[in-house]
């Protein structure tokens, strides 16, 4: 049987992950969360009580390092050394690691690896920043999703009270810009547009107007 792959890029706080779970639900496929492999591994890193800046001492821990994924009624749980470790990945702490880490080749390519292989097995909704341009340059359909600063970060500082984070929406939108600088301008792989990715600026839209929006393409795409 063919598998589909879907791919959805964009910068921090556009709503990737939200739409693609939600067009993976409507399709009945997999939706893959890039970003908590990235996670899992800046998670070790800060475990080891490494700095995620030295590149060096994260890609000395490389070799040992073994994420996993696996699917539980279509829901992810992601593996670190044979460790179920999903409810630890959205800390505050993680998430500015893992934006340091995901500048590193080797940590890129250890991962793109896993993510094909998965895809190969399973059709997919995938997101992520390099999704359409360098982990599948041949997705079957790309969407780049996103929308102004000032909107990603309120809803980035929603999301994190709502789980009992305390910050500001400042310092959020702080993190938000660093985050931006960091992706844009790496050098491996950089946060960028595909060419023949569908352009969705989702400000000021619902959850539910942008789903729409992705399914009404994909509708035509698959007929």
């Amino acid at each position: 049987m063919k598998t589909i792959t879907i791919a959805i890029d964009g910068p921090a706080g556009a709503g990737k992950s939200t739409i693609a779970k939600i067009v993976a639900q409507k399709l009945n496929i997999h939706y893959l969360d890039t970003g908590a492999m990235y996670r899992a591994v800046a998670l070790k890193v800060l475990q080891q009580g490494l700095d995620p800046s030295d590149h060096e001492k994260v890609i000395s821990i490389l070799p040992s390092t073994h994420i996993g994924v696996t699917y539980q009624h279509r829901l992810q749980r992601v593996y670190l050394d044979g460790r179920d470790v999903t409810h630890l990945l959205r800390q505050p702490e993680v998430t500015k690691a893992a934006s340091e880490v995901a500048t590193i080749p080797e940590v890129r390519i250890k991962l793109v690896e896993l993510q094909r292989n998965i895809a190969r097995n399973y059709s997919v909704v995938v997101d992520g920043r390099d999704i359409g341009t360098f982990v599948f340059p041949n997705a079957d359909r790309k969407f780049y999703l996103t929308a102004t600063l000032e909107e990603r970060a309120r809803r980035r500082w929603l999301e994190m009270r709502e789980k009992g984070y305390d910050q500001t929406l400042e310092d959020v939108k702080r993190e938000l810009e660093a985050r931006d600088k960091n992706d844009m301008n790496r050098a491996f792989a950089p946060l960028r547009k595909a060419e023949d990715a569908i352009l969705i600026d989702t400000t000021g839209k619902t959850i539910e107007q942008v789903a729409d929006e992705v399914c009404g393409y994909l509708r035509e795409y698959l007929g």
